[in-house]
């Protein structure tokens, strides 16, 4: 099994203005003449995590991790103004011009993989590559999963608490919306807190409190609420089956997609559904997985994956 690359600390970070009053923050670490990779976190919301730089061998990969619109370091936190999937794409060709990179590889889970999806639709001559994990379409069957008649039959007991939280109506996402917007801002953020516990109670294959403490931190639960909410009320943005719709934009990049059989918060006919619109990808179904990333199987299958990303890209492999 691989274990996680050594940690490091970036040697640039700073703030990026994208237009609108947002400004993103973003930094770099590993290798400066590596293989350029941006990290797309998830939610929409959630932050970057600094453990992400972990998967990657620092000495053939120039890693790029961001905070999207709104969350984690970018300012302003939990806007909803001007956010959403469009503005997220022009950011990252923004970040991309920045820092004076042709193509890069990217790197998605969740919300992450979504983001990627539509960014090399929108962008695939900027793209080298994907490594993917947890895959989520945005399609109206997935935000059924989650917020209306899926997970909730698999934890009645966690779905029971995230329903009473909003003293359950119909429907349940509209309902979160209002008040994770309203004008109370310590009922927003109790709110928030319950829209956070559900996720990260069930992200794991295991119970994991160091990922619920991490999900219902007052500022990651926040931005991770509201703006998940302000999506999904929206359908993601997306057209119907819109980043299926697309594939052949991009169908003839390599692609590696990792996913959990036991993925709670993203089904394994998410990931199913893309491999049959992209033949050339490579699919790997991890058994002893849910959704989260550092699932111990899921991080030794991505960590594998960016080794043998680079070695197809012609990068020696340095891993022995």
């Amino acid at each position: 099994m691989r274990y996680y690359h050594p940690d490091i600390q970036p040697y640039h970070s700073d703030h990026l203005p994208v237009g609108e009053g947002h400004k993103i923050w973003f930094a770099e670490s590993g290798n400066r003449d590596g293989i350029p990779v941006v990290i797309l976190h998830g939610g929409p919301g959630a932050g970057s995590a600094d453990k992400d730089r972990g998967f990657f061998d620092p000495r053939q990969y120039r890693i790029i991790q961001l905070d999207q619109r709104g969350c984690g370091r970018s300012t302003p936190h939990g806007a909803l103004e001007n956010n959403t999937p469009h503005h997220l794409v022009a950011d990252l060709e923004a970040l991309r011009a920045h820092l004076g990179i042709t193509q890069w590889v990217l790197f998605g889970g969740s919300w992450g993989s979504t983001l990627a999806l539509l960014y090399g639709q929108t962008h695939p001559a900027a793209v080298l590559g994907f490594i993917l994990r947890g895959i989520f379409l945005g399609r109206p069957e997935d935000l059924s999963w989650l917020y209306e008649n899926g997970a909730g039959r698999i934890f009645p007991e966690h779905w029971q608490k995230f329903c009473a939280a909003v003293d359950y109506e119909t429907p349940l996402l509209d309902t979160y919306y209002h008040r994770l917007t309203g004008a109370d801002e310590l009922e927003a953020l109790r709110v928030a807190k319950a829209w956070a516990a559900w996720e990260g109670l069930i992200a794991t294959l295991k119970p994991s409190p160091k990922t619920v403490a991490r999900f219902i931190n007052p500022h990651t639960a926040l931005s991770m609420a509201r703006i998940s909410a302000h999506y999904f009320v929206q359908q993601c943005f997306l057209d119907d089956n819109q980043l299926l719709r697309d594939m052949p934009k991009i169908a003839d990049l390599p692609a590696i997609i990792v996913h959990g059989r036991y993925d709670m918060i993203c089904p394994m006919d998410n990931a199913w559904a893309l491999k049959q619109a992209w033949p050339g990808a490579r699919l790997e179904v991890i058994r002893e997985a849910g959704h989260s990333a550092h699932d111990p199987a899921m991080a030794d299958a991505l960590i594998r994956a960016t080794d043998d990303l680079a070695h197809d890209l012609g990068v020696p492999d340095r891993s022995a």
